[in-house]
């Protein structure tokens, strides 16, 4: 059984199917020869697969959605006598039964999935590799800048636009005493977007802050005079940059970043 052949045909890349073969294979003491067939869109691709399959006593265990391509290889297979195998098949039009609704029949769909998952992982690992201004490179690779003072909800919305939107985020804090990195002022204004907040709000939030750390809320990071002296920095560098200005006072992170998404979008940047 060493040479044993098995050819697996997708109307895809084949993925799934590949998978499932050698988690099955691998419960035998055998080194199976498995043989990838992708994209398989017509009959006379399947009429030659058995053929071949055939002259090498092989088996065929495939993964095709559309019902009629399905039909087709499984018969024309059972006249040859080749042994064919619907690894999904089978799942769907039980599916189908229970649930009453009808498969979309679309190749490809798990592999698109798995593409997505990669986005969403190389965008929440750009958030936090670009988080809080650890790396001026970050902006101009960045699809969104996000920019505020200290408290403002950047890296939470950072990594909500990563995991939901699949957004590659860097966020940039400001300071008066630091001047903002020139990335700033080179990256494409349609990009940034800064983070209003009234001193009033702040001023409460990094009270708050202060007394989770255990710290006295008297200190200069609660001032509300030095809020104001951030706040107007603030405001400074973003009539420079000219990029839109969201208010995120009252604002659950969830509707600023829905905010972000529709301005890219009505901007068609991605």
């Amino acid at each position: 059984m060493d040479n044993k052949i098995v050819y697996v045909v997708s109307d895809s890349v084949g993925e799934t199917a590949d998978l499932v073969v050698r988690a099955a294979m691998g419960q035998f003491p055998f080194a199976p020869d498995i043989r990838r067939v992708p994209y398989v869109e017509d009959t006379g691709t399947l009429k030659e697969v058995i053929s071949i399959a055939k002259s090498n006593q092989a088996l065929i265990c495939f993964t095709l959605v559309k019902p009629d391509m399905r039909q087709y290889l499984v018969t024309e297979a059972a006249k040859e006598g080749v042994e064919a195998y619907d690894i999904i098949g089978p799942l769907i039009d039980q599916i189908e039964e229970i649930t009453g609704q009808v498969p979309r029949y679309e190749p490809g769909v798990v592999r698109r999935l798995d593409e997505e998952y990669f986005k969403k992982i190389e965008a929440i690992e750009f958030a936090v590799k670009y988080d809080d201004g650890r790396d001026a490179r970050g902006i101009l690779k960045a699809d969104i800048v996000l920019i505020g003072v200290s408290r403002t909800s950047k890296t939470p919305l950072s990594q909500y636009l990563a995991h939901n939107k699949r957004l590659k985020v860097a966020n940039v804090p400001l300071v008066p005493e630091v001047d903002p990195p020139e990335e700033l002022y080179q990256v494409a204004k349609e990009k940034c977007f800064g983070l209003k907040i009234t001193p009033d709000k702040l001023n409460h939030i990094r009270k708050e802050r202060l007394k989770s750390l255990g710290l006295s809320d008297g200190a200069t990071y609660a001032n509300i005079n030095r809020i104001q002296e951030e706040i107007d920095h603030f405001e400074e560098v973003i009539s420079k940059i000219n990029c839109q200005v969201i208010d995120v006072s009252n604002k659950a992170i969830e509707e600023t970043a829905n905010i972000i998404v529709n301005a890219v979008q009505n901007q068609k940047m991605f």
